[in-house]
């Protein structure tokens, strides 16, 4: 039997002929109790260099004790410890149905310590061949979170998802906005719609659809002209009962979405007499109307369902003659509208209360693309069709 000093291990032979290499990784802190570990090997260099190599991981601090954890549980255990209270509740069941339905079912299996970079590029390939390429960039950020904590919490020894290669990311499918005669032709249609003060509200101030149905009456600053976004309304998996999904409120997306939105003038008297229809919708119903001080709400006074409302909109667009088109090209109408006018990009922030400036700066760079097509088509209708004509252009 070979022996080494106090704390450095030993290695010795079996009856049955296998070397056992076996090292005290630490003490139980609650009996106080050494824990030892051990392993087998078919020759005494193979325990011996296994040994060692424990020894080197001690001493830098990097050895991490053996668990059976397998990736899958590990996740479960970073979605509810770590996310529950970390990220939006829509972030949050995002993650859980990614670990659910892609993660688990092909790598959840693996035990923590066995997991190996092939493991996962494999998967990517794989997932790359049926998903989105964002889809597989959002099942990289979960796998590589998740991985990150078990390695600061000492279960793993290093992240080996950073040794992965992803394809690259393609471009955004681009939004096309409104020109200023759809805008037009939009808000006739929508003139004789309930909701018509909703559809004039997100024309001019660009907020998010969640944002939009969860403004209630006291976040209306009719006096100095602003509302407040103080939250935001989503549809999302129940936590128990019998309905599948539920409505809940949530923060703002970002910080700055919380700062106060601007509304100009008409569109404020155009607020007022939603609220005067509103008061009489109340009278209708009596004592059944669910009064929570919503702005834009059922004629009863309930949550509108954002899903409903997005029906409501491309309701209008049909009868509008207009092309289908998602909400969120509203946003990106008004931004476009304003920096196609000459606006400044800062001030374009602000009233979309991006988080950062390159958001912005994206939208500007293909509205300038689009001027300079304008550019363009003027140069060959003022100077090229006359050069063809045999016109010279006069000089001044």
């Amino acid at each position: 039997m070979g022996r080494r000093g106090r704390g450095e291990g030993q290695v010795r032979k079996r009856k049955d002929g296998r070397w056992e290499a076996r090292i005290t990784v630490g003490y139980d802190p609650e009996t106080g109790v050494q824990k030892r570990y051990s392993r087998y090997f078919k020759t005494r260099k193979e325990a011996q260099d296994w040994l060692a190599q424990v020894l080197v991981e001690k001493n830098r601090g990097t050895f991490v004790e053996p668990h059976e954890i397998t990736l899958g549980e590990w996740l479960d255990w970073w979605l509810e410890v770590y996310k529950e209270s970390t990220c939006r509740r829509t972030t949050r069941d995002n993650y859980e149905t990614m670990v659910r339905v892609h993660i688990k079912p092909a790598l959840g299996h693996i035990p923590l310590l066995k997991l190996e970079a092939r493991h996962l590029q494999e998967f990517y390939n794989n997932k790359a061949k049926e998903k989105s390429i964002r889809t597989v960039h959002l099942l990289h950020y979960i796998i590589g979170a998740a991985l990150d904590q078990a390695v600061e919490e000492g279960k793993l020894p290093r992240n080996v998802n950073e040794a992965t290669k992803l394809p690259p990311m393609r471009k955004k499918k681009e939004i096309t906005p409104l020109s200023p005669e759809e805008v037009r032709k939009f808000l006739e249609t929508a003139k004789n719609d309930r909701l018509y003060a909703a559809f004039l509200l997100e024309m001019a101030t660009g907020l998010r659809r969640g944002e939009l149905l969860a403004l209630k009456w006291e976040d209306v600053d009719f006096e100095k002209g602003f509302v407040h976004v103080r939250r935001t309304v989503a549809r999302v998996k129940a936590r128990g009962g019998p309905k599948k999904t539920e409505l809940i409120y949530q923060e703002p997306k970002t910080e700055k979405s919380r700062e106060p939105v601007p509304v100009p003038a008409a569109v404020l008297e155009e607020l007022k007499r939603h609220r005067a229809k509103q008061e009489e919708e109340k009278a209708l119903f009596g004592t059944a109307y669910q009064d929570g001080g919503l702005v834009f709400c059922t004629p009863d006074g309930k949550q509108l369902d954002p899903s409903n409302f997005l029906r409501r909109y491309k309701s209008i667009l049909r009868r509008a003659g207009l092309p289908p088109s998602s909400f969120h090209a509203l946003r990106h109408t008004v931004a476009t509208l304003l920096l196609e006018a000459g606006e400044e990009l800062k001030n374009v922030q602000e009233l979309l209360r991006h988080a950062r400036l390159d958001i912005t700066a994206d939208l500007y760079a293909k509205v300038t693309e689009r001027l300079k097509k304008k550019v363009s088509a003027k140069v060959e209708e003022v100077i090229l069709r006359g050069i063809q004509n045999g016109e010279a252009p006069e000089r001044s």
